[in-house]
């Protein structure tokens, strides 16, 4: 090789080696920059963590914390009324949060009102509606998980249960009846108990249910007094969306000459309620929340990083996102092949198979007479939202008590 060669070949090569240093100081450079970046996060709750639904979104400000350390401080305000937010989200804007977390469907207003004056600051609102209404904020966010899954396969088993007292000749079909404490008359509350029941009769068609609504999310006495008038009137199977223990207790307590069965929602209930209790659902919030904290961090837009179905600034998934969870099955109660079933059905669940608001039911707005459903045609909740849609009343087999 000719020296002009060789001296060419060197500088091409120190030249590559230069590059390939300085790519490598700027890349630990701004890797160094984005390890520094730290925020407050902030969150509020409609309840504490000796409810199950605050619980769990408590559990997802724990895993926050494991996660990314000294990157991200957490605050936390408990037990603020759905209409009293605008204090705690003040003070936790105050406290310089770049991330707050609204956790309760009342609160949407107030947090959606805080986003409008607090532009820096992201806010990020569970089980709301409003994200895509105007006016729209680039900083406001809503997000739930498809619960009706985890409340359709919670309602099989309880189904399964039915079905199980009515062949030993424990009860008659005449008497597979269902009860439901309900905290509101939310389309999200509807939904539930309304797939819960679909769930059941997709088992044990003769199955009916009644409803009584407590107006409150979290008055233990009220709930269990509710669930023991629905067992008087000779409901079997005892459900909720409501976020106390209450109802657990008033089956557990429930004389064993009766059959009474327990589905729980948020925790798992079987310690208070061991032979009673079936299983149950929840919604796991670690997903959501943990990417939206680590978009903030990456300063990158939150719909952008969570993975799910995204509508504008709407997010949500199901059983196929680790979003929805079921609860532990009580093998001791529950009737025999409900595992088998329960994980078939998720698996169905993941793959897009089941079909849950759809059959021979017709339904009707309790607010509004004029407007009526028929499911022959599916129904496809959570289609273009996170938070659930479906708001009729079936027609001859669920009954609204006040």
């Amino acid at each position: 090789m000719k020296k002009d060669q060789i001296r060419n070949y060197g500088m091409t090569l120190l030249g590559a080696v230069t590059l390939i240093l300085v790519l490598s100081v700027a890349s630990c450079l701004i890797h160094g920059r984005q390890e520094d970046i730290s925020i407050k996060v902030g969150f509020v709750y409609v309840g504490d963590t000796s409810t199950g639904y605050t619980n769990n979104f408590y559990k997802a400000q724990q895993a926050v914390e494991k996660e990314y350390g000294e990157r991200v401080t957490t605050i936390a305000k408990f037990n603020v009324p759905e209409d009293q937010a605008e204090g705690a989200l003040q003070a936790l804007v105050e406290e310089g949060c770049k991330l707050i977390f609204a956790t309760s469907y009342g609160y949407g207003e107030s947090t959606k009102a805080y986003a409008k004056e607090h532009p820096e600051v992201q806010f990020c609102q569970a089980t709301c509606d409003n994200a895509n209404e105007e006016p729209y904020l680039s900083n406001y966010h809503t997000f739930m998980g498809r619960i009706y899954e985890g409340r359709y396969v919670s309602g099989v088993a309880a189904g399964m249960k039915l079905r199980e007292l009515i062949d030993d000749g424990k009860i008659t079909k005449d008497q597979a009846r269902v009860g439901y404490v309900a905290a509101y008359p939310y389309a999200e509350v509807i939904s539930g108990y309304t797939s819960f029941l679909l769930g059941v009769r997709s088992v044990a068609p003769e199955a009916v249910m009644t409803v009584k609504y407590t107006n409150t999310w979290g008055d233990y006495h009220l709930e269990k007094e509710c669930a023991k008038e629905l067992i008087s009137e000779g409901c079997v199977i005892i459900s909720q969306h409501s976020d106390t223990t209450g109802p657990a207790s008033a089956c557990e307590e429930t004389d064993r000459s009766q059959n009474v069965f327990f589905v729980s929602y948020n925790e798992s209930m079987r310690d208070i309620a061991p032979t009673t209790y079936l299983t149950g659902s929840k919604i796991n919030w670690d997903p959501y929340v943990k990417e939206a904290v680590q978009a903030v961090l990456d300063k990158k837009t939150i719909e952008k990083r969570v993975k799910g179905t995204i509508n504008g600034n709407d997010a949500g998934a199901g059983f196929e996102g680790g979003w929805v969870e079921m609860l532990e099955i009580n093998d001791f109660v529950a009737a025999e092949g409900t595992r088998n079933q329960v994980e078939k059905l998720v698996d169905a669940f993941q793959k897009n198979k089941v079909h849950v608001f759809q059959g021979d039911y017709t339904g009707v707005d309790s607010l509004d007479s004029e407007d009526t459903i028929d499911l022959h045609e599916e129904y496809h909740e959570n289609e273009n939202s996170s938070a659930p849609t479906f708001h009729y009343i079936l027609d001859d087999v669920i009954r609204v008590e006040e």
